[in-house]
């Protein structure tokens, strides 16, 4: 089992690897089997794609951690996006993701985005 700490610190340490673009380094914390609820995808490379899009077109693109709310093997994160010039200027992206954690890993996630979609 996963403790609090530990759950908090891993999806926190997922934004970080976004954020400073070390997408290998982010590969160690999903399972091999990791399902992508929005993309539709099983396994990190489908998302590492998707990191890969979204810093193409926005490079200065970062998420916070805004809340983190854990309950047994889910964590629920809402971020707010940074970096992103977008039509509208002024509304930035909120993330709200739920990830479910296996053996100290990230097993599935599921997500929606509140604002300009940065995948679009």
């Amino acid at each position: 089992m996963t403790s609090r700490e530990e759950a908090g610190a891993l999806v926190r340490r997922m934004q970080e690897c976004f954020n400073t673009r070390q997408f290998d380094q982010a590969a160690e914390l999903f399972t091999p089997d990791f399902r992508n609820h929005p993309l539709g995808a099983i396994g990190f490379e489908a998302g590492r794609a998707a990191w890969a899009q979204v810093v193409a077109r926005f490079p200065d693109m970062r998420v916070v951690a805004e809340d983190l709310l854990i309950d047994g093997d889910k964590v629920a994160v809402r971020s707010s996006v940074e970096g992103m010039d977008v039509q509208g200027g002024d509304v930035r992206p909120v993330l709200i993701e739920i990830f479910r954690i296996d053996g100290g890993r990230l097993a599935e996630a599921w997500g929606v985005t509140e604002g300009p979609d940065p995948r679009r």
